[in-house]
């Protein structure tokens, strides 16, 4: 497991995205025969000092930055694809530039796509947190609620939710965040729990990336 702020996250998946500010492109897939597409864009770069913990901590993302991330996903994306969007300001800030590019575009929220909800932890920098914390954390990395809000598996649960109500034979686009796509990179395994700090996936998605996944309908 990795831990930072807003790196409770990753996954693998395709797409194409500028990262968090020098302009890459990356390319994969998880594609299943017969099946609907996610594509999951991660916010761009928030703008806060490095080595602090922020998962729900509504911080706004870089401007330029978020502008460029639109710009890439806008060329991308398919018509007829249904947007959702974390409630968090960063994300809804990617949400709003992609909408002005591509007014077919329109969005709703879904508070199920948030990032971990870090509890007393949150804007603290990672520094300053007890050890012990962060040790009782990884050994009961199942159940323990870092901060006292959410646990691994609770994260787990909700952007699952949020999974099994996508809508059969339709593309649907979250922007959201990297904790999000390292939980569905889980579920498209058919893993719905995990145990150990271990099965949590290591962080791979970028600041303004973004990877598409597939789905059974």
């Amino acid at each position: 497991m990795s831990v930072g702020g807003d790196a409770f996250c990753a996954g693998k998946g395709g797409g194409r995205a500028a990262d968090g500010g020098h302009g890459a492109e990356r390319f994969a897939t998880h594609a299943l025969a017969g099946s609907n597409q996610l594509w999951l864009a991660r916010h761009a770069k928030p703008l806060i000092a490095p080595g602090i913990c922020y998962g729900t901590l509504d911080v706004e993302a870089h401007a330029e930055l978020t502008q460029m991330a639109a710009q890439s996903l806008a060329k991308a994306l398919p018509t007829d694809i249904t947007v959702i969007t974390s409630p968090l300001r960063r994300c809804m800030q990617l949400a709003e530039c992609l909408q002005a590019l591509r007014p077919d575009l329109t969005y709703q929220t879904d508070d199920r796509l948030r990032e971990m909800d870090f509890g007393t932890w949150e804007g603290v920098p990672w520094a300053d947190i007890p050890k012990e914390a962060v040790d009782a954390w990884t050994d009961d990395f199942a159940n323990h609620r870092f901060g006292g809000k959410e646990s691994a598996n609770e994260v787990l649960a909700r952007v699952a939710s949020a999974w099994d109500s996508l809508q059969a034979n339709m593309s649907t686009l979250w922007i959201a965040h990297s904790g999000v796509a390292q939980a569905v990179s889980l579920l498209q395994q058919g893993i719905r729990r995990v145990e150990r700090a271990q099965d949590w996936p290591a962080p791979q998605l970028g600041f303004g990336e973004w990877l598409t996944f597939s789905r059974r309908a």
